[in-house]
């Protein structure tokens, strides 16, 4: 890996075909992208599907990386992934998912670009993004939103629960 890496924050969600297992799959996967290594991996999470899609609950995760990649370079690698466990674009919007890793932070930056927007926009009001941070990065500074531990837990969100 090349000096001068930036730190960068992975959601991970699944909640078809072994979701546990989706998402440790996925988290070595992530950890095998050329000038990135997992730096640290929450628990698993169990959390109900937002958007009124009937569909199974989610298990949920999140990873801090350490990249000497781009910003949208790692984007692109973590849609990789998806598409490797069998993620098609196109579903239905909070619709059920094999694998969904979403970019939710990367160094300080906040990027605003067609296709990519960091920090993640609903980084502060997901319970299944805050808490598997928390875990992991409670000093990480979000930009625009301030430290991952001052950021509110979302009271009316659906239920979640910590299941490894």
């Amino acid at each position: 890996m090349s000096e001068g890496g930036a730190e960068a924050l992975v959601g991970l969600g699944s909640n078809l075909d072994g979701p546990a297992h989706q998402i440790d799959t996925a988290l070595d996967m992530l950890d095998a992208i050329d000038e990135t290594r997992v730096l640290a991996t929450s628990s698993l999470y169990r959390s109900a599907p937002l958007g009124g899609i009937e569909q199974p609950d989610y298990v949920n995760a999140a990873a801090l990386v350490m990249t000497g990649l781009d910003a949208r370079t790692l984007l692109e690698q973590l849609q990789a992934i998806e598409r490797s466990r069998g993620r098609e674009r196109g579903e239905a919007h909070w619709g059920p998912r094999v694998l969904d890793l979403d970019l939710l932070a990367y160094g300080g930056l906040s990027i605003d670009e067609p296709g990519l927007a960091v920090p993640h926009p609903g980084i502060a009001s997901r319970n299944f993004v805050l808490l598997p941070l928390r875990e992991i990065a409670p000093d990480f500074e979000i930009p625009g939103l301030g430290r991952v531990r001052d950021l509110p837990v979302n009271r009316s969100e659906p239920r979640i629960s910590r299941i490894a």
